[in-house]
């Protein structure tokens, strides 16, 4: 190691502590330390903190590198740099992304989407309704409401998944229709044509579903309530129901555990988890950190998996087993979690939010199945019934 140091070509020399302090950050360190919150910084320069003591590590990568070409093989070099690149890359990447996560992309309503929607609503008999519902915090809330031409007196809110709006919930409200059940279809807050810019998944929609049912309610007799949602949306549907009994079944469909969990998902580029908590594990934590920090949340507590904990209520859990985005894992710890009666559907050969498409007539007997033996159920969510097997 002396003549090592010795035959250093650009200066001081290279330090058992820059060693040490270099293969930490590789063993564990860069993971965490990137990414982490830093016990020692404050709120506000937690961030700056961190990148800082990043950059404070360059001199140390450097004398690494002139270190190993003196000495080890040049594969052993190669594989030391991508270890040592790969998380910071990681974490500039959680830094661009970040900031993202709570806004997504806004697709608003076409002419057109709303001429078919019409079209369709019409060959029912059913009538559509503007509904306009302003948010405690203000935000307007937009979205329609359809009673069906023979109405059975039961609702379903149709919630919709991320960076989508009411649209894609066409096809769902249509069978519900036809078998008289009146519906509700809103553009989530920052989605559409509602207003606000940010999206928590569950934490401030759960009060928006809450004056939603408030102003349904005051408009409308409603026998018997119900959710029915797709991704993003079920998740805010089992949130909901979790806090208010007035919803009283969920039928939900590629809902997350927690948004904690399923960053590492969308980190691992949709194929695996694995890599999001590893190899792009840097990134899944820097994107975590700017969103909590913004939204003044914790993603552990933007869980369903605690809400069917919470209230016992009748859950109907719907994952295709090729979904990639939100594997089934995450349904089946909502299922294992849920306290009330409650029913797991995996779809063979079905992606995500595709269980309408590869199997329509199953989810729509399973779907009005389900929901029809809330009007004989003494008390719904009340009197929990022997839980199936996942199937």
């Amino acid at each position: 190691m002396s003549a090592l140091l010795q035959r250093r070509p650009y200066g001081a020399a290279v330090s058992l502590r820059n060693y040490g302090l270099i293969f930490a950050v590789i063993s564990f360190g860069s993971w965490r330390f990137v990414a982490g919150a830093c016990p020692g910084a404050s709120r506000g320069g937690g961030l700056l903190f961190r990148l800082t003591m990043v950059l404070k590590f360059k001199r140390s990568v450097f004398d690494l590198r002139q270190a190993m070409k003196l000495k080890f093989p040049r594969s052993l070099r190669i594989t030391a740099q991508i270890l040592i690149a790969l998380p910071l890359l990681s974490a500039v990447a959680g830094l661009i992304l970040g900031p993202t996560v709570l806004h997504p992309f806004r697709h608003r309503l076409t002419l057109e989407q709303i001429a078919h929607a019409d079209h369709i609503f019409s060959g029912l008999g059913a009538a559509r309704v503007d509904f306009v519902v302003q948010a405690p915090d203000g935000v307007l809330l937009r979205g329609w409401k359809v009673r069906p031409g023979q109405p059975n007196g039961d609702w379903v809110l149709l919630l919709h998944g991320r960076s989508h709006n009411r649209y894609p919930m066409l096809s769902y409200a249509e069978f519900l229709l036809s078998a008289g059940y009146g519906v509700v279809l809103m553009d989530a807050r920052a989605h559409g044509a509602s207003g606000g810019s940010t999206s928590t998944y569950g934490f401030i929609e759960r009060s928006d579903m809450r004056t939603i049912v408030d102003s349904l309610e005051s408009s409308e007799r409603v026998a018997h309530l119900f959710a029915l949602g797709e991704s993003m949306g079920a998740a805010v549907s089992l949130e909901s129901a979790g806090s208010d009994p007035r919803i009283e079944r969920v039928v939900a469909e590629g809902a997350f555990r927690n948004l904690r969990e399923v960053t590492f998902d969308y980190a691992g580029l949709q194929q695996s988890a694995f890599l999001g908590k590893t190899v792009f594990r840097p990134a899944a934590l820097v994107a975590v950190y700017i969103a909590q920090r913004e939204a003044g949340v914790s993603f552990e507590d933007v869980s369903p998996e605690k809400a069917v904990a919470l209230r016992s209520f009748p859950i109907l859990l719907i994952c295709g087993k090729s979904d990639r985005k939100i594997p089934c894992r995450h349904s089946e710890a909502i299922f294992h979690s849920a306290i009330g009666p409650k029913k797991l559907w995996l779809v063979p050969n079905t992606g995500h939010e595709k269980a309408l498409n590869t199997s329509p007539l199953e989810f729509q007997h399973r779907v009005l199945d389900f929901l029809r033996t809330a009007a004989c159920s003494p008390g719904q969510a009340g009197h929990p019934v022997p839980n199936p097997s996942p199937g």
